[in-house]
């Protein structure tokens, strides 16, 4: 098969170059520099041409190619007619893929889609890391399942891996900007490279990744039926992350461009710290669906060592053009096209491990209540059942004591202003066995976290941790406060907050009833209750 790779002496169309190569087959290095092409043809056995993808490109039919790919990028900035190569291709009837992760052009192909079944060819777009080889393990990890409620995944190359100028200038375009997240079924604001997590990738590697704009938050939600889409990547350096987390606060609030001199600049620091780390990376999918046997956590991780991980964006191109018969004419994002076995067939000859694990999941406030779980009224159970994050919105009153040790614990602990009637919404993301609670009463939000320790509950505040009593009792659930500490020092009875708080079902409806009194004096630090209902229904 004859392929042409417009930008095949990139950091990643040089190693599609090199693995079609390994197939056999007859292949074109092509780009703007007609040197660096050259050089890549003569090192593979390869031949090379000179072509500018927003110019002229006769001479790329002069070749009669089955096939063209277009690893060049990036994709955002490909001016008012983005789809012209494409376009020209099915027109041509020659079968196009590029290796594009910007949503906006990988979604838009789509309307491609009659002209690439006329023509019977295909256009595919994404045939990437994102969203073909994420979507292809999302497809074999939630083979069977009756609901998808969340499907999360992570990037994370090694510190040593080769970055190139369209990449670099990629990240920084959309570092500090919003974009929409599907949360349960809601969509919401993120700004990029904020909300970071940890994965475990195996064998030792854990990486931190930040929330990032790729194609799988716009396109999975529709095409898995999922309620929840989320998409990190990382840095193996903290100096890297910390710094890509400042500049999207930075462009965040004060909404500045990034200008073609400072993507030099940073592309030439990157590359003096390629020295430190390691040439070790990886990739994690994860899914929380409801199976037959019920909820479960099934993961597809993947480790890259010796440096090939630049490989692996070019692997999804190489499974489709080793069968390309297997893939039906018309255009569209490369979702759900890739078969993980066949991907994972392509990768046999790379330094790559796969695995895949999965374990039930069974939300915390069941863990820890156990059969008294079943003496809750449905509504309360309904707000507990977090197998992924829950958003939930209503209306509440909040009162606030007077003293001066009242004012100052409630300024600590962020706790919202008194109000007669306030907007709030709820939102609990499970996170490594427990849950993060967002609670937002109108603009001011206070968030904490619950663990199940041992045999108890814990609900952390900042530095502040105390363990609660919890219990049903009347078909309401409690909260009590039996002990708390400040970081690791305990904290005596003495200085412990009085809690009252209880959440009962009434006219059909989830309430919330929460009093805290400040220690020593028992005088009220705050007082808030209302009503939820799950967002969106």
């Amino acid at each position: 098969m004859k392929v042409v790779v417009l930008g095949g002496y990139g950091v990643f169309g040089a190693r599609l170059v090199r693995l079609l190569v390994r197939d056999a087959h007859d292949v074109v290095v092509a780009g703007r520099n007609a040197q660096k092409a050259a050089d890549l043809a003569d090192a593979v056995g390869a031949q090379a041409v000179a072509i500018d993808r927003m110019g002229d490109l006769s001479a790329l039919w002069a070749l009669a190619p089955d096939a063209v790919v277009d690893a060049a990028g990036p994709f955002h900035a490909y001016g008012d007619d983005p789809y012209a190569l494409p376009r020209a291709c099915i027109a041509r009837e020659v079968h196009y893929l590029d290796l594009a992760d910007d949503p906006g052009f990988c979604a838009g192909i789509a309307a491609l889609d009659a002209a690439a079944r006329a023509a019977g060819v295909f256009a595919l777009s994404g045939v990437s890391s994102v969203p073909a080889l994420s979507s292809a393990a999302v497809a074999a990890l939630t083979e069977g399942a009756a609901e998808i409620d969340m499907i999360s995944s992570a990037i994370l190359p090694g510190n040593r891996a080769p970055r190139g100028k369209a990449v670099v200038r990629s990240i920084l375009h959309q570092c500090g900007q919003d974009f929409d997240l599907r949360i349960d079924g809601v969509t919401v604001p993120v700004r990029s490279w904020s909300r970071p997590d940890r994965f475990d990738l195996g064998q030792g590697i854990i990486r931190a990744g930040w929330m990032i704009e790729v194609p799988d938050q716009r396109l999975f939600g529709a095409a898995f039926d999922a309620r929840t889409v989320l998409f990190r990547a990382g840095m193996e350096l903290r100096l890297m992350n910390g710094s890509l987390a400042v500049l999207s606060w930075l462009r965040g609030r004060f909404g500045f461009a990034i200008s073609d001199w400072f993507v030099r600049v940073v592309l030439l620091l990157a590359r003096g710290l390629t020295p430190f780390g390691t040439d070790k990376g990886g990739m994690s999918v994860e899914v929380i669906a409801r199976f037959p046997d019920g909820w479960q956590r099934r993961r597809w991780r993947m480790v890259v060592k010796a440096g090939e991980g630049p490989f692996i964006p070019a692997v999804a191109a190489r499974t489709i053009l080793r069968d390309p018969g297997l893939i039906a004419p018309g255009a569209g994002p490369a979702v759900g096209v890739v078969p993980l076995k066949a991907a994972e067939d392509a990768m046999a000859d790379l330094a790559v491990t796969t695995r895949r694990d999965g374990a039930p999941v069974i939300p915390l406030f069941q863990r820890q209540l156990r059969a008294d779980f079943d003496l809750l009224p449905p509504a309360v159970q309904a707000a507990h059942q977090v197998y992924g994050p829950r958003r939930w919105v209503g209306r509440a009153s909040v009162t606030r004591g007077g003293s001066a040790l009242s004012r100052l614990i409630g300024l600590l602990f962020r706790f919202p202003q008194a109000t007669d009637d306030i907007a709030v919404k709820v939102t609990m993301t499970p996170v490594d066995g427990g849950e993060i609670w967002e609670r937002q009463f109108g603009d001011q939000v206070f968030r904490s976290e619950l663990r199940k320790i041992g045999p108890h509950m814990t609900e952390r505040f900042g530095l502040f941790t105390f363990t609660l009593r919890l219990h049903v009792r009347d078909e309401q659930l409690h909260f009590p406060v039996r002990s708390g500490r400040l970081g690791p020092i305990p904290l005596p009875k003495w200085l412990l907050p009085q809690s009252v708080a209880q959440e009962f079902e009434a006219d059909g409806r989830f309430h919330f009833d929460v009093a805290l009194k400040a220690p020593l004096t028992g005088a009220l630090v705050v007082h808030y209750k209302g009503s939820l209902a799950r967002e969106g229904g």
